[in-house]
């Protein structure tokens, strides 16, 4: 472990040990859990695709235009692809997919029925979609900058992510 600096935590008993990019590797027991900033950023981003799956299964079947539907249909595909990327890569740093918040849910669920039920159109399934991917996009780049220590691959994704978002949203446009 040469140019590595090791720190003994006497308070919970682990080994802390610096590596050359200053990032933290953190030994108790004999595991190795890597730098948590990466794992936290994954899981946020992993949540993320499945809201967005959920929200555009829920309103998929009210959809009237069938360019719409496309749209939709596409965007739902890439956010599966990229969760199914997240979950490789959770697994990898021996880590758990994280679900989207109940509260969270709930609300869009509200908002969406609450809104659907006033009006049906495809102009409420945009603007719908497009405060989701606001949202998406706003809370991804808070992650993004809390977790500064993420490793490259974690950032990568998660801006592959906010590029998959903000091109729904550039989508829905024509629908509004």
């Amino acid at each position: 472990m040469a140019g590595m600096n090791k720190i003994i935590n006497p308070v919970y008993n682990n080994l802390i040990i610096l590596n050359n990019d200053c990032k933290k590797l953190i030994i108790t027991g004999g595991l190795v859990m890597e730098n948590n900033d990466t794992i936290q950023l994954l899981k946020e981003c992993d949540s993320g695709t499945k809201m967005a799956v959920e929200s555009i299964n829920e309103i998929l079947d009210k959809v009237k235009a069938t360019e719409l539907r496309d749209v939709l249909n596409d965007s739902r595909i890439h956010h599966e692809k990229l969760g199914n990327e997240l979950h490789s890569l959770l697994l990898e740093h021996n880590s758990e997919e994280k679900d989207p918040a109940p509260m969270a849910k709930g609300m869009s669920w509200l908002k969406t029925n609450f809104k659907m039920a006033m009006d049906e159109s495809d102009a409420t399934i945009a603007s719908l979609i497009t405060d989701g991917c606001n949202m998406g996009v706003k809370s991804l780049h808070m992650y993004m900058n809390k977790y500064t220590e993420a490793d490259n691959a974690s950032k990568d994704i998660c801006k592959r992510l906010v590029s998959i978002e903000s091109k729904l949203c550039e989508d829905m446009q024509p629908y509004l």
